[in-house]
Order: structure tokens, then sequence, then C-alpha cells
């Protein structure tokens, strides 16, 4: 079971903030997304294939990069469930809107 982590101010600004540059995810249609913000906006408008390309049987792009780069592990396990990109955006979005709260 995962461990409960309180998301502080700070934290939940971390998240969404721009990543490095050298951690950009770079989708296989030539787009590059920063952030959480950004991910969500390419997949609602991505093509079936692209998000396909990413996230199949075999591997999941968008979960690992949220996980290893973003460090937010409950977007990573939601996206990892979600079998269409309207479902990993929608994911992406609930948690955007959730972290934006915690912003005064």
């Amino acid at each position: 079971m995962a461990k409960i982590v309180k998301i502080t101010e700070e934290e939940a600004k971390r998240r969404l903030s721009d990543v490095p540059e050298g951690h950009v995810f770079w989708c296989c249609d030539g787009s590059v997304h920063r952030n959480m913000r950004g991910l969500e906006e390419a997949l609602y408008s991505m093509s079936d294939e692209a998000f396909a390309f990413h996230a199949n049987e075999s591997k999941n792009d968008f979960s690992k990069w949220v996980n290893d780069v973003i460090k937010d592990d409950k977007l990573a396990r939601d996206l990892l469930k979600a079998r269409d990109k309207t479902k990993a955006a929608r994911c992406v979005s609930e948690r955007v809107s959730f972290l934006s709260a915690k912003l005064s």
C-alpha cells in the first residue's frame, strides 16, 4: 500500500513547476512538455497513435516521467491505470486541480 504524503504549498508548487531542461518529456509527435499542465494539454490533443506509442502493454512513458522527474507517485500510479488518452488527461487534470488548490 502506498504511503500517504501530506502535500505542502511548497511541494505543490514544485510539482506544478517546469522541470529542468534536461528532463523535459519529448513526445513522438515532436511536442515537448515541461510540466504537468503541458502534459495535460498534450494528452487532450495528441493523436491516439502518439498516445499508444508512449502508453501500451510494455511501457508507460507518461507514468515513468511523472514518477521519475516530477516525483508524483500518486499521479504516476493513476496514469498506469488509464487505458486511453482521455482518461490519462483526466487524471492529470484532477491532479493539477488538487495541487493548484494547495497554492495560496
